[in-house]
């Protein structure tokens, strides 16, 4: 029969067999697999976690299975060493830790948990979170501090719950799990809760951050919320709902991690193959992106185990660091040490064909050079002129260990190549422009001025087919004869392979796609569409909104999950109206949009809102069936539900991450490392993406993870 071999670890396909009778029951296995039953009071208890983690490599490392209805379980193809192997599953305390080796049965005991509080313990943040009470519709539009203490520019209740999720206090950190429901000791002593959670949002380097943040529901109104939640939490209350444990073709996930960087950073991203060709780079390394926290790029080699890294240069002196960020109190954790110090703040990697690895990151102190600006012979400068920009480009080349720093004129954030033939990167990122940069051109002439380009968002409003050089301003109203610029800036960016638009995602509420048609000559040609959520149309049953990062399938239609606690798509083919005009400014066209509702508790007392609680940061889709559940697969990154949730024939699967407990990703990248190899030879990759690893079930100390999801056929294979 054809099995595994191991090298290192990664799951890889080869030949031979060991088949060997795990404990109790007939469980096929080879010498590099554990295996046994895991029973519990009433007998074998399906669909538990089985987890062996070990520290015997050169980094941690931990391989997580499921029960299949009997209560077997296979924990394939582990590297040489000494594990602890445990069980975990909702309704039971977790089983002892039993040291074992690969090629040992295993078996498993489990016992009920001896309260509901701690049966409680390990629910994802998701069910704890909930318990938040959200203002009713009718105390908005908000009166205010001396009011209802809800921010008067706050009009319904979906804009509040947009600032609380992923568009708010969620996009750094989740905000369910044990480190937030409870105040810690170290935090200090105060007279209520209210005091306390007044000096929590000013503990340490991000403080600034969430101190700018709560204004914008209400200092009040927000304080006073929280507070209460982690009262009642203190006082006994537990979630109203049970999750469920893995059923039908979720328990045939693994899981596998590796600690990479350190407890002091954090990560945004990782990235492993070009999105375009999934093949590049096979079994090769991971490059992760470490934003505000270091200049450091951690890079995982999957099959050593081994983490090494290298540096972001910085593009010119005087940058500022983050270790000069103002720090209001001292963190529970750290005290007033500044542990991130990061000049170039590296955020999102790509891979290109080569196997090279582009970043966006800071280069300059934020000023453009003069061919940015007015006056310059640029093409697009003279379009549309920029003195300033955030992030710009890096590219660091692992067959040389060599990096070039490539300022833009334009801001950058995420990126997505284009399939043609200069292997176009378009970004995300330009607080009311596109960018682009043509590789192609770059690689043949060295000259990355002329290799970028970028333009303004202009609405074809006159409807005459083509972007007119005199459009109407940002602030101007719609004029029916001209065009109008509109200012956005798209968090997310998607190249369309159904017909070469640029797709992106718009976070204000309620959010919006955004699309551009570059047209011969992108700087004069461009023309600009947006998509609004139908959130204040009437006639819509599905009040959605809240979009943060997006994808889009090789169909062209987008996908992202949304805060109101839904996944969703628009197909622009879908509309029957006009996609130009004076009309054509967002809301023309709601019949192009689809939702379907995430699995999960919605907040306590807005049981009649539809959707659930769930946070969703980014959305990638599948192009490839890197995962091998399908082509186009929109895999939607649950960090309340701590997993990636996966929609499959209008199903969605939920791919939990159980331990250690705070799973929370901020992107996702496939890869396939063998497309004969079945499910060994294929995966999809992620890394933990809070700001607070030290949040994590295994606290202070914690390093953030590098995420291995594959998919078996059943939960026995090997």
């Amino acid at each position: 029969m054809r099995t595994s071999v191991i090298f290192g670890g990664l799951i890889l396909l080869g030949v031979g067999a060991c088949d060997q009778l795990g404990g109790g029951a007939d469980i096929a296995m080879d010498a590099d697999d554990i295996a046994g039953i895991v029973t519990g009071p009433n007998g074998p208890e399906a669909g538990a976690w089985v987890i062996a983690e070990t520290d015997d490599l050169p980094t941690k490392f931990i391989r997580t299975v499921i029960t299949d209805d009997e209560g077997r379980y296979l924990i394939p193809d582990l590297p040489d060493a000494n594990f602890q192997v445990w069980a975990r599953a909702y309704g039971n305390s977790d089983s002892a830790k039993t040291t074992a080796t690969p090629g040992s049965n295993v078996d498993l005991e489990q016992v009920v948990a001896p309260s509901a509080a701690a049966a409680a313990e390990i629910y994802p943040a998701l069910y704890w979170m909930t318990l938040l009470e959200i203002p009713l519709a009718d105390e908005f539009p908000g009166t205010g501090e001396e009011g209802n203490g809800i921010n008067p520019n706050i009009e319904t209740q979906g804009e509040w719950l947009h600032w609380i999720s992923t568009n708010g206090c969620g996009s750094c950190h989740a905000w369910g799990g044990q480190a937030m429901r409870e105040i810690p000791s170290e935090l200090g002593e105060f007279e209520n809760s209210q005091a306390a959670w007044t000096q929590r949002i000013q503990a340490g380097q991000a403080s600034a951050s969430m101190v700018n943040r709560i204004p914008s529901m209400g200092v009040t109104r927000a304080i006073g919320e929280y507070s209460s939640w982690t009262d009642r939490i203190a006082a006994g209350e537990l979630p109203f709902e049970t999750p469920p444990r893995p059923q039908g073709v979720e328990r045939n996930l693994v899981v596998t991690q590796w600690d990479w960087a350190e407890p002091t950073t954090y990560l945004h991203d990782t990235i492993s193959s070009d999105r375009r060709d999934p093949t590049v780079n096979a079994y090769g390394k991971l490059y992760g992106s470490p934003e505000w926290s270091t200049d450091d790029i951690p890079i995982l080699d999957p099959i050593s185990h081994e983490v090494t890294y290298t540096t972001v240069p910085q593009g010119e002196p005087g940058m500022h660091t983050s270790r000069d960020d103002t720090i209001f109190g001292p963190s529970p954790y750290w005290g007033m040490e500044p542990i991130w110090d990061s000049y170039t703040d590296p955020h999102n990697p790509m891979m290109d064909h080569l196997g090279r690895v582009w970043f966006t990151s800071r280069s300059t102190t934020g000023a453009n050079p003069d061919f940015c600006r007015a006056g310059s012979d640029h093409p697009s400068a003279q379009s549309f002129p920029r003195d300033r920009s955030g992030r710009d480009l890096s590219l660091y080349d692992p067959r040389t260990d060599e990096w070039d720093v490539l300022p833009t004129c334009f801001g950058t954030h995420h990126i997505s190549f284009a399939e043609d033939d200069n292997n176009t990167m378009w970004f995300s990122g330009g607080a009311s422009e596109m960018g682009w940069f043509n590789l192609a051109h770059y690689e043949e002439t060295g000259d990355y001025e002329a290799a970028q380009g970028w333009t303004s968002f202009v609405l074809d409003t006159n409807g005459n087919g083509v972007r007119d050089a005199d459009p109407v301003g940002f602030n101007d109203p719609v004029d029916p004869a001209r065009d109008k610029m509109i200012d956005v800036g798209n968090y997310s960016v998607a190249w369309s392979p159904a017909d070469g638009s640029i797709w992106g995602s718009v976070m204000t509420f309620p959010s919006a796609f955004v699309r551009i048609i570059p047209g011969d000559n992108p700087p004069e040609t461009a023309i600009g569409q947006i998509y609004e959520m139908p959130y204040f149309d009437e006639n819509t049953e599905v009040k959605a909104h809240s979009i943060r990062g997006s994808d889009i399938d090789r169909n062209g239609v987008n996908w992202a999950g949304v805060q109101s606690g839904h996944i969703a798509s628009f197909d622009v083919r879908k509309c029957t109206g006009p996609l130009n005009g004076p009309e054509a400014t967002g809301r023309h066209c709601p019949e192009g949009w689809a939702f379907y509702e995430i699995p999960g508790p919605q907040f306590k007392n807005i049981q009649d809102v539809p959707g659930s609680g769930e946070t969703s940061y980014y959305t990638w889709v599948d192009q490839h069936n890197t995962l091998g559940i399908g082509n186009d697969v929109p895999i939607v990154i649950g960090n309340a539900s701590e997993s990636l949730l996966a929609l499959v024939d209008e199903e969605i699967l939920t791919l939990r991450v159980p331990y250690p407990l705070g799973f929370f990703a901020k992107g996702v990248d496939g890869r396939i490392d063998d497309p004969d190899g079945g499910w060994k030879g294929r995966g999809l990759w992620t890394t933990f993406g809070s700001r607070t690893p030290f949040h994590m079930e295994t606290g202070k100390g914690t390093r953030p993870k590098v995420y291995n999801f594959q998919m078996r056929d059943t939960p026995l294979d090997h």
